[in-house]
C-alpha cells in the first residue's frame, strides 16, 4: 500500500514540477490558461497605448426616422437557415450593429451594456489599419519601397537567417514564409498555438527573433498574426514614432474621431500587437470606413493617397489564394474583399464577428461589433436592400 501510494505521490510531484517548468519557459502561458479564448474585454488587463480624437468631431447625420425593417429582413446565418435579422442579432451575441448610407445613420443597435462610445476590441480587423498606415508611411517617404526587406528596418534580425530574404510586401501579402501555429485542432494545440502566444506574450521582439522559416518568402500564403505585427515593428523604426502615435497623426486626429481608441502593448511602452489589439468605438471604425469610401479624402483634404485604397481594394488579374464563405472572400493587403458577385464591396474582418463593412456600390458603411457572430454575412444583402437593388445568396 505504501508502494503505491509513493507512486502516486511521485506522479502529481512529476506534473507539478513538469507544469511548474513549463510555465517559467514560457510565462506567457499562465496568462494563455487564465484567460483563454480573449473576448471583446480581456484588452483591458493588457497595458495600452492611446491614439487621441480629433480635436474637430464630424458627426454622422442620424435619421429621424430609423430603418428598423431591417430587424425582420432575412439573412442566412451560420447554418445557412434563413432568419429576420433581429434574431442573427440575439444569436450572434452582436454587441453592436451600425448602418451607414450616404453619411446618415440608418439603423442603429446596441446590447446591454454597450453604447457607441464603449471600446470594442477589433481583433484581426486591426489588420486593415496597419495596411493603411503603411500606405501613409510610403507616402510620407519612412518607408522607400514595399520591395525593401524587413532587416533594412529591423537590423536586429539579421542574426536570424529566417528573415534575409523577406520583404515589406511579403508581409503585406501575409506570405512571409516564416513559421506560424495558428489556434486550430483542439484545445492543446490552441493552447500551445504561436496565435496564442503572440497575443499574451509579454516580450514580442523576443519571440520574433527566435521564429524559423518554412516556405521561401513569396511563395506561400498563410493567414497569420506574425506578418503585421512585423509591420508594425517596422513601421516604428522607419518613423521613430510608436505606432500609437503615429497613427494618431497621420490618420485618427485627422478623420474627425469623437473618440480615444488603444493599441494593446505586450508590455508598458513595448510593441504594439498589431494584428489583433486595437480598442475602438463603433462610431468611429465607422470613420475609417467613410474615409476610404470616399478614396482617402477628408473635408479636401488627401489622408491617405487615392493609389494606395485602390490598390488595397482592388486584386486586379491577382489570384487569390485565399477565399472564404458563399462571397469567397480574398485576403488582399491585409483586406478582405469578395469574388462572388465581384461588386467592389470590402471588409475588415475580426474574431468573433467584428466588422467594418464597405459598400462603394450604394455608398454604406456597416460596424458590427459581437461576442460570437452568427456567420453567413448578412452586410451586402442589407447594403443593397436599402438601396433598393437587387440581392439574393448565390445556390450551390
Amino acid at each position: 500500500m505504501k508502494f503505491f501510494k509513493k507512486i502516486i505521490f511521485y506522479f502529481f510531484l512529476l506534473i507539478i514540477l513538469t507544469f511548474g517548468g513549463l510555465f517559467i519557459w514560457q510565462p506567457y502561458l499562465m496568462r494563455v490558461l487564465y484567460y483563454r479564448q480573449p473576448d471583446s474585454v480581456t484588452y483591458k488587463a493588457f497595458p495600452q497605448d492611446v491614439t487621441h480624437k480629433s480635436n474637430s468631431i464630424f458627426h454622422f447625420i442620424r435619421s429621424p426616422k430609423l430603418r428598423n425593417d431591417i430587424d425582420t429582413l432575412h439573412v442566412l446565418d451560420g447554418n445557412n437557415q434563413s432568419i429576420p435579422f433581429k434574431d442573427y442579432f440575439k444569436n450572434g451575441k452582436l454587441n453592436a450593429f451600425l448602418v451607414i448610407r450616404n453619411d446618415s445613420i440608418l439603423y442603429e443597435k446596441y446590447s446591454s451594456g454597450y453604447s457607441d462610445s464603449t471600446l470594442t476590441t477589433i481583433f484581426s480587423g486591426a489588420k486593415s489599419l496597419v495596411s493603411i498606415m503603411l500606405g501613409e508611411a510610403l507616402a510620407d517617404g519612412s518607408i522607400k519601397s514595399l520591395n525593401d526587406q524587413v532587416t533594412q528596418y529591423i537590423p536586429e534580425l539579421k542574426s536570424n537567417p529566417a528573415f534575409n530574404n523577406i520583404t515589406l510586401k511579403n508581409l503585406l501579402d501575409m506570405k512571409s514564409g516564416l513559421e506560424f501555429q495558428d489556434a486550430l485542432g483542439g484545445v492543446v494545440k490552441a493552447f500551445f498555438s504561436d496565435e496564442a502566444k503572440y497575443y499574451y506574450t509579454h516580450d514580442m521582439e523576443a519571440e520574433l527573433m527566435k521564429v524559423k522559416l518554412v516556405n521561401t518568402p513569396g511563395t506561400v500564403w498563410k493567414y497569420k498574426s506574425i506578418d503585421p505585427i512585423l509591420l508594425g515593428w517596422v513601421m516604428e523604426k522607419a518613423t521613430g514614432k510608436s505606432v500609437a502615435k503615429y497613427f494618431e497623426e497621420k490618420i485618427w486626429q485627422n478623420i474627425g474621431t469623437e473618440y480615444n481608441s488603444t493599441w494593446g502593448l505586450d508590455h508598458p511602452n513595448g510593441l504594439a500587437n498589431t494584428a489583433s489589439r486595437f480598442q475602438v468605438t463603433a462610431i468611429d471604425f465607422a470613420k475609417i470606413g467613410r474615409l476610404y469610401l470616399n478614396n482617402g479624402r477628408y473635408n479636401n483634404q488627401q489622408i491617405i493617397p487615392e493609389t494606395w485604397v485602390n490598390q488595397s481594394i482592388g486584386i486586379g488579374n491577382e489570384k487569390p489564394a485565399s477565399a472564404k464563405g458563399w462571397q469567397k472572400s480574398a485576403h488582399h493587403f491585409l483586406w478582405w474583399i469578395p469574388q462572388e458577385g465581384e461588386n467592389g464591396d470590402y471588409a475588415a474582418e475580426g474574431m468573433l464577428g467584428q466588422r467594418l463593412y464597405i459598400d462603394p456600390k450604394t455608398n454604406t458603411i456597416i460596424v458590427q461589433f459581437a461576442d460570437h457572430g452568427a456567420g453567413n454575412y448578412p452586410y451586402r444583402k442589407i447594403s443593397r436592400y436599402l438601396a433598393e437593388l437587387p440581392f439574393s445568396y448565390p445556390k450551390y
